[in-house]
């Protein structure tokens, strides 16, 4: 079993003798297992180091450089889980982020795998995660399946990933430290998984291995969280090895350890001989304290990929921690294990050799979202040619410690957009703009706060930013897209799409049976979404899009039993948990069948879960036009605008909905108070010119 909780520092747990938070069920493993007290990630950021662990590969040889925009190829890196099934085993993994997802191949070899993590465009794809009880109780049910054989169960928790916010009663225990309470949070999922494991009568034969992809600067070193620096508060992790029979359990190994050794000590400990020319070993092989010269490599692209900085690279061996950059820097960690003070001038030979050494492990980088000929023929096709990547890929650019205190703007503004403050946040992310241009993160909330705020013009101005920004990566061109179809701009929403379709299919085929549906083609809508299905990603969006293809094609019943498809799933999810347009395309349909007080339950729930969603409003309002209720339709399209602030997005849908209503005197009047607010929309000018 291996167990990875995301974001997790080793000098945050007691058994490496943090003393602020409690652990009981790690200490417990603790005392059954070997703890490695010198382990590395080779990048912080939680999918190419997850690549890493499951194929042995640094990530300049497994080739996925960030957490988007890449694909793995786990059949070419035989990854473990592969080499496990192929050796007779049950392999299960259920992960709680959507950067994880099966599309980007990390699924590879797994019989079970459940990364269903909806990707809320509004949200953030920070934001895409599960509560860890939610994964926990998906890979148990699945390991009561398969106890009585041979298993791998890979299980991932987001606690304590940003932003912290920890349930209770954790949130009060640790209200001072919000991830300390993350990482308690995540220990009382870790012990009722353990627990189950005992109760199956496996857990003594099991061989466990408990770590984390990479660690959170919480403010040293001016990071607050992890991607850009290669300090120690975000390389060095956790990592626990339980072997069967709690073999050298309480024991622990000084030498130098790091995740692309999980790899082979697996397949080792199973009989299986790894492949040659592997970074890393087993950690089981004999003279483990002799490694203490070994060299571990890690690097970060993400200052490069979404800053237009320069990317970084790092080499430990012995006590000295080389951070190779256009300002180098070398570290004594016997001496200086916060690494606070440079030791490059009184350790030249050190300085000299590790920078000479560095260049061996170096590799380039292969620029993200697939840009092969085709791809770049769409992108120049959309006026994106020239993307940040291309331009900037191979020029000077600053190091990031050097430029990171610039981004206190970006971090206020994400903390506001996170808290839906959109209003605030907007100013938050143009100050963050004017200091780094480049910046894709900012650009893409900048747009999704705007697009919040019914903002559409300047939103879709802002997704544009980031479309060149990132060179058009996909879930970037996706929510591009989305945007392009909410203002009816359809083939160039289709051709964002497109970019998107081989990174993420299932998503980009969500969103062409959108496009289809709004082009009244029901045949092409279903078939596209059936295809997303197919493509095996989160299968909520996809089935709402066939609940609506079928609705135009006449098929109520069928468009019904989707929606129940996607309540059963939600319920074995989370119970109460909902999902945007669930409860609009529920009450579409119940309307349609003339459910009338049913329908009326389900656009009011939807309106409750999703304030922010004009579209419920409007069907409301029609359904008690219909019901001989004008007076009550009135007063939904009110509420509708005065909640979303009048927002330009929120008088086009009122107007719109009395149009359909008969009432063209008031849409008339509605528009022309609407234009005298926002004369600059070309959405309510797109309006007036339809008469």
């Amino acid at each position: 079993m291996l167990i990875s909780i995301d974001t997790l520092r080793s000098d945050h747990l007691p058994a490496y003798g943090y003393r602020r938070v409690e652990t009981p069920a790690i200490d417990a493993l603790r005392r059954d297992a070997v703890l490695f007290t010198r382990a590395y990630s080779h990048v912080p950021l939680t999918l190419p180091s997850h690549c890493s662990i499951l194929s042995g590969r640094l990530p300049g040889e497994h080739g996925v450089r960030d957490n988007a925009g890449y694909h793995f190829d786990a059949a070419a890196w035989q990854s473990l889980p592969l080499r496990l099934q192929q050796a007779g085993y049950a392999t299960g993994g259920a992960v709680s982020a959507y950067v994880l997802r099966g599309e980007t191949g990390i699924s590879r070899g797994f019989d079970f795998w459940d990364s269903e993590v909806a990707m809320q465009f509004s949200a953030g794809l920070a934001q895409s995660r599960r509560p860890g009880q939610e994964t926990a109780r998906l890979a148990v049910a699945w390991l009561r399946r398969v106890a009585g054989r041979p298993f791998f169960l890979f299980l991932h928790l987001y606690e304590p990933h940003a932003p912290y916010a920890p349930p209770e009663p954790f949130a009060s225990r640790y209200r001072a430290s919000p991830y300390d309470g993350e990482i308690a949070n995540a220990d009382a999922v870790v012990g009722g998984v353990l627990d189950e494991l005992k109760r199956l009568g496996v857990y003594r034969r099991a061989l466990v291995v408990l770590l984390s992809d990479h660690g959170e600067g919480l403010g040293e070193h001016g990071e607050a969280e992890h991607g850009l620096l290669l300090y120690r508060t975000t390389l060095q992790v956790p990592l626990l090895l339980k072997l069967p029979g709690s073999l050298l359990g309480g024991s622990s190994v000084t030498a130098p350890a790091q995740l692309v050794d999980v790899y082979p000590t697996l397949l080792a400990a199973v009989g299986l001989t790894p492949p040659a020319g592997l970074p890393g070993r087993s950690l089981l092989a004999p003279g483990g304290e002799a490694g203490a010269e070994r060299e571990l490599y890690a690097e970060t692209w993400y200052p490069r990929l979404h800053f237009g900085w320069s990317e970084l690279s790092s080499l430990i061996r012995g006590r000295f921690h080389y951070i190779h950059g256009p300002d180098p820097e070398l570290y004594d960690l016997a001496a200086d294990p916060a690494e606070e003070h440079q030791a490059r001038e009184r350790e030249r030979r050190a300085f000299a050799d590790l920078r000479g050494r560095i260049r061996s492990y170096q590799r380039p980088l292969r620029a993200p979202a697939a840009v092969d000929a085709e791809t770049a023929r769409q992108l120049a096709a959309l006026g994106y040619a020239g993307g940040f990547v291309q331009a900037a890929g191979g020029g000077p650019a600053a190091d990031p410690k050097s430029r990171i205190a610039t981004l206190a703007d970006l971090n206020l503004g994400m903390r506001l957009f996170f808290a839906q403050r959109y209003a605030e946040a907007v100013p938050a992310f143009r100050r963050a703009l004017a200091a780094n241009p480049r910046t894709v993160d900012a650009w893409e909330h900048l747009g999704q706060s705007l697009e919040q705020l019914g903002r559409l013009d300047e939103a879709l101005a802002a997704h544009e930013e980031a479309m060149k920004a990132s060179g058009g990566v996909a879930q970037v061109a996706l929510a591009t897209g989305a945007l392009l179809l909410r203002l009816g701009r359809l083939d160039e929403a289709q051709a964002h799409a497109e970019l998107a379709r081989k990174v993420s299919p299932a998503a980009a085929q969500g969103l062409l049976a959108e496009i289809a549906l709004a082009r009244h083609q029901p045949v092409a809508a279903e078939r596209a979404a059936r295809d997303a299905l197919a493509a095996g990603g989160d299968a909520l969006a996809p089935r709402l899009a066939l609940a609506e293809a079928l609705v135009a094609e006449g098929r109520l019943a069928e468009a019904l039993g989707q929606t129940d498809e996607v309540l059963a799933e939600l319920a074995r999810r989370a119970a109460g948990q909902s999902f945007p347009r669930l409860w609009w395309v529920r009450g579409d349909i119940l309307a349609r069948m003339q459910r009338d007080a049913e329908a009326e339950q389900a656009f009011l729930r939807e309106i409750q879960s999703f304030p922010g969603d004009t579209h419920t409003y409007a069907s409301l309002a029609l359904l008690y036009a219909a019901q001989g209720k004008p007076d009550a339709a009135i007063g939904v399209l009110r509420r509708m605008v005065e909640s979303q602030g009048e927002s330009p997005a929120a008088y086009a849908e009122a107007v719109n909905a009395l149009r359909v209503l008969g009432d063209a005197p008031q849409a008339a009047a509605l528009l022309r108070h609407a234009l005298e607010r926002h004369p600059e929309s070309s959405q309510l000018r797109a309006l007036a010119r339809s008469g």
